[in-house]
């Protein structure tokens, strides 16, 4: 299996997921990876995605800190994630 860094394909597909509906969700994921996205790990890019899973609005709660995390998204390292989103 390809690892997200060694796979343009994976690195181009995130940045597209990226682009959200939510203007504000599109600014601050955007911002985020022209910062970041080459040095994130793969456990970082699996908790991205479960994120890019989720519907604008809740997505924007979790950025903003309005909700915390549950059920599937409610795991240590997309935790980690949200925290260096939120400070983006």
């Amino acid at each position: 299996m390809n690892t997200h860094q060694s796979d343009p394909a994976n690195r181009s597909r995130l940045r597209w997921r990226s682009r959200r509906g939510l203007l504000e969700n599109d600014l601050i994921l955007t911002r985020f990876l022209d910062a970041h996205e080459e040095g994130l790990t793969d456990e970082e890019v699996d908790a991205l995605t479960r994120l890019l899973d989720l519907a604008d609005n809740p997505l924007m709660d979790l950025i903003l800190a309005r909700k915390e995390p549950e059920g599937e998204v409610d795991l240590p390292h997309v935790r980690a994630l949200l925290l260096r989103l939120q400070q983006a």
